[in-house]
């Protein structure tokens, strides 16, 4: 062996060496939340039992979308001790389209880019203290963007 391809083996080990904590780090995948293809079965999946309606989750999204494939949406809870924020479309193939981990501390805000198949109710979770609450914005889609 050259001292070249012992350069890239050593490179190669370090890099695979590199992934294992950001594995052992990660998240669990909840597939039944994510894989289920009714709201109910993914609220099941995320463990709401039942939700109460909140003023304190503001939903920022356009009423109206012209392509389905990208809808920029914020969310901001200012609800105290917020967990985690999980975002929902009813008429989605697979509704759950995100849930969001916060850690002590961490400013419940969130900004991000979802599909939606057709006009339908976009739905918010927010866990907080081992409680359940949401909000819900229709948004008008122009055209599909999950198809």
């Amino acid at each position: 062996m050259n001292r070249r391809s012992i350069l890239k083996s050593c490179a190669a080990v370090i890099s695979l060496l590199a992934l294992v904590p950001l594995h052992a780090l990660a998240a669990a995948w909840n597939r039944q939340a994510f894989e289920s293809d009714k709201v109910e079965g993914a609220l099941q999946g995320l463990g709401v039992t039942g939700d109460e309606s909140s003023p304190e989750i503001e939903i920022i999204a356009p009423q109206m979308a012209e392509n389905g494939a990208i809808i920029q949406i914020e969310v901001i809870s200012r609800i105290p001790g917020t967990e985690a924020i999980s975002i929902l479309a009813e008429k989605n193939p697979t509704p759950l389209i995100a849930n969001f981990m916060f850690s002590n501390g961490a400013e419940p805000y969130l900004i991000t880019r979802i599909k939606m198949a057709e006009t339908a109710d976009l739905k918010v979770i927010v866990k907080a203290n081992d409680k359940y609450y949401s909000a819900s914005r229709r948004i008008e889609v122009a055209v599909g963007g999950c198809g």
